[in-house]
């Protein structure tokens, strides 16, 4: 019987190993360091949604020194979290980036000023220094700005633009009057260094019509032509998805899986997450074509890229994952 028992367990083991040797490894990158912005992903593969799919999934983070458009055209991943226009704008200049899934279907982009400042609506930018990322994350402020008709240059008719560092100490600091920040991250950071939701002025691209379609996912067209590569690919946004719907539905949990992953402050992760839940919206994946043509038309006015996009989205993969 012993004989019989440890024959058993070798033969389990073996199997194991030979799944773990079969299984499709995929190698996701990050927009940003991990937080409960990608909890979806760190779901799937903490509940073995991946596996499930025959996937060995690596997830590398990223930072402020981290391109993903330029990781992808390394050869360092093979799906990246990016923003639309920065992914249009890396597609124009030779890297043939193509949206396979689009999970976050509201934009989480605002912009703040202190209520005792000297802006209270956008006729009041004028003359004045706004804050924004850059790293692509510029993209949708310059829009705006341009469907304002304001130059960015600085002078009395136009604004000047703050290069804002990652978090709210421009501010906080008075560098700006006014700053970029994320419903789910850096508006808390200004509600817990002290502002009540009632000291502040928001503008939030969403509810202006201003969004970009932000944290798509993203694969080379080149390899997207390998049948193989794209039932991985299939699989990968299928697991997804599955993460992500658990995430919205389990934000606790996936703020806790998110801190065993290198997510920082467990009480600021599980805030972010319930912000994040209002930006997945059905957690289908399938990216909405009227934000896909306002991003794209924004980027061609702006002059951002010089040409009307072709082929910079499918809806092949979402499709059959759907299925």
């Amino acid at each position: 019987m012993k004989t019989f028992i440890i024959s058993m367990l070798a033969g389990a083991m073996s199997l194991a190993a030979a799944q773990a040797l079969a299984a499709d490894k995929v190698t996701l990158q990050l927009k940003w360091v991990a937080q409960s912005q990608f909890a979806g992903y760190f779901v799937a593969k903490d509940k073995g949604f991946y596996e499930e799919e025959g996937l060995d999934v690596e997830i590398k983070p990223g930072g402020p020194d981290i391109a993903p458009e330029q990781v992808i055209a390394g050869g360092g991943a093979d799906v990246i979290v990016t923003w639309m226009a920065a992914a249009l704008s890396a597609r124009e200049k030779g890297v043939p980036v193509v949206n396979i899934a689009q999970p976050y279907k509201k934009a989480g982009m605002q912009l703040v000023c202190p209520k005792d400042g000297p802006i209270k609506t956008e006729a009041d930018f004028k003359g004045h220094t706004l804050g924004v990322w850059f790293f692509g994350n510029e993209y949708p402020f310059y829009a705006w700005m341009n469907k304002l008709g304001l130059p960015t240059e600085g002078g009395p008719n136009g604004v000047t633009v703050l290069k804002q560092s990652f978090d709210v100490q421009p501010l906080i600091q008075k560098q700006a009057d006014c700053i970029s920040v994320m419903t789910y991250n850096e508006y808390w950071q200004l509600i817990d260094a002290g502002y009540k939701p009632e000291d502040l002025i928001v503008f939030n691209y969403s509810a202006m019509g201003n969004d970009l379609l932000e944290d798509g996912l993203y694969a080379l067209e080149t390899k997207l032509k390998d049948p193989a590569f794209e039932d991985k690919m299939v699989r990968f946004v299928r697991a997804s998805m599955k993460g992500w719907n658990y995430a919205v539905q389990n934000s606790d949990e996936a703020a806790e899986i998110v801190m065993d992953n290198g997510g920082q402050d467990e009480n600021h992760q599980k805030r972010m997450m319930g912000e994040v839940a209002k930006l997945i919206d059905n957690g289908d994946g399938k990216l909405n074509e009227a934000a896909y043509d306002r991003t794209a038309k924004a980027l061609l006015d702006q002059k951002i890229i010089s040409k009307e996009p072709s082929g910079a989205w499918t809806s092949a993969i979402t499709d059959k994952a759907i299925k």
